[in-house]
């Protein structure tokens, strides 16, 4: 079932069971003249089904999903409304009165937490812990540091530097002893005793040694003449000894070897004969195991090819046809339907869009040239110039007379007010007298450095540069 129609441009496609395996995998493999995705995508023939239900499902599609669009935007509309109206007022009212709550309880549950966590530790670590540890401090210094350095510059320190001092003392004496006791009577001994000894050891060895190689060249000689007399007799007897030894030996060896030669024959007859015997038994053997497996083989491929066959017609045949011709057209079917839908809807919805802001613009005209322009031109043609009329004519003259008639009265109580005064003055004096009047304070007495008389002079100079030194005194 083929649910694609053919384009008029290709020929006729030869039938499924016609075409070779070697041609589609070739069709399969040819990447240097496959088209673009693009170019493929536009070069694929629609089917019929398509091209039958694109229509009506855009027509249906269209019809219920206008009023859809249209109530949805209607709803956008009244959202955004009551968000700009309602809901931002709203919440700004609800924050301004909330924000204030929030911090009060913020600020108490701070308090709150600061009382029960912070301060109680707080005050445990200034007034019980810091005031220990200082005292816990002061006692360590006072036990231990003060002791110690006491002890460390007063004791150790003296007593360290006098066992030093001996310990000085000790090694100089030591060393002194060890040259006078030790290293000069060694040297000493080395050239005085032990040199000479040594140099008469090595003359008396020297003599002695020339006159024992003399000896034992002398005695080495007569001894080489005997050894080569002695070693031409003995290599003479060893020859003979060593050629009869050799005959002996020659004829052992051959009576051994030609008794391991019989031996070797018979076991290697022997050996011949039962390999026969093994290969002949295991022939059979063999050739009756092999009989028995080929038999076996083939009833076990036998049942196999007759299970596998029943096992393809019970289920893979009818699994691949309703996948052939069941599966693969109802699932190409609905992906067709699905995506003709698709398709219907989105260019629905967006035909709607159109058709929504077309409607939507249509209302606002209408409502503005009923209800906004007619207001507008009341407001402008009408109660504008009642407006001015009542301002100039009733409000100002009334606001004019308003504020003459306030300054009256301020003007009123500002001179009761004055007078009132005036009376607790003029009271306030019969009883109680007049008031001093305060006394102007001199500079000089009002200033902090002390003052310097100034020196007398006499025609512009002063008296102390005309006295002499004596009369300065």
């Amino acid at each position: 079932m083929d649910l694609e129609k053919p384009s008029s441009a290709t020929p006729e496609p030869q039938p499924y069971e016609t075409k070779s395996y070697e041609t589609k995998s070739y069709e399969s493999k040819s990447y240097e003249t496959k088209p673009a995705p693009r170019q493929q995508q536009d070069a694929t023939p629609e089917g019929c089904l398509a091209v039958a239900i694109r229509i009506p499902v855009r027509i249906v599609v269209l019809v219920l999903v206008v009023p859809v669009r249209m109530v949805w935007d209607a709803l956008v509309v009244g959202g955004r409304f009551l968000r700009d109206t309602v809901f931002r007022p709203l919440g700004r009212a609800v924050m301004w009165v909330l924000v204030p709550v929030g911090r009060a309880v913020a600020t108490v549950v701070e308090w709150l937490a600061k009382l029960v966590f912070v301060w109680p530790w707080v005050g445990l670590w200034r007034y019980v812990v810091v005031p220990v540890g200082r005292g816990l401090g002061w006692l360590g210094h006072v036990l231990f540091v003060v002791p110690g350095v006491w002890l460390y510059a007063r004791v150790l320190t003296p007593l360290g530097h006098g066992i030093m001092a001996a310990l000085r003392g000790i090694g100089t004496g030591c060393a002194w002893l060890w040259r006078v006791l030790v290293v000069v009577p060694a040297g000493w001994l080395y050239a005085r005793v032990l040199a000479p000894i040594g140099r008469g050891i090595a003359w008396v060895v020297r003599g002695v040694a020339a006159g024992v190689a003399w000896v034992a060249l002398r005695v080495w000689a007569g001894i080489a003449g005997a050894g080569l007399g002695v070693w031409a007799g003995v290599t003479w007897v060893f020859s003979g000894v060593w050629a009869g030894v050799t005959w002996v030996c020659r004829g052992v060896w051959a009576g051994v070897a030609w008794v391991g030669r019989g031996v070797w024959i018979g076991l290697a007859w022997v050996g011949r004969g039962v390999w026969i015997g093994l290969v002949w038994v295991g022939g059979g053997l063999w050739a009756g195991l092999t009989w028995v497996g080929r038999g076996i083989w083939a009833g076990v491929a036998w049942i196999a090819m007759v299970v596998g066959a029943l096992l393809r017609w019970v289920f893979v045949v009818p699994a691949v046809a309703l996948w052939r011709w069941v599966f693969v057209p109802v699932g190409r079917a609905i992906a067709v339907v699905a995506r003709e839908i698709g398709t219907a809807i989105g260019h629905a919805w967006r035909v709607a869009g159109y058709v929504s802001l077309a409607v939507g613009r249509f209302l606002g005209r209408l409502f503005r040239w009923i209800f906004v322009e007619p207001v507008r031109w009341v407001y402008k043609s009408v109660l504008t110039p009642v407006g001015h009329v009542v301002r100039d004519a009733i409000w100002r003259p009334v606001a004019e007379a308003a504020r003459g008639v306030g300054r009256g009265a301020r003007q009123a109580l500002a001179s009761a007010r004055e007078t009132a005064r005036q009376t607790r003055a003029d009271v306030r004096r019969m009883l109680f007298g007049a008031r001093p009047e305060p006394e102007p304070v001199s500079l000089s007495k009002g200033l902090r450095e002390p003052t310097v008389v100034p020196a007398r002079t006499l025609e512009g100079r002063s008296g102390r540069d005309d006295l002499s030194p004596q009369a300065r005194g």
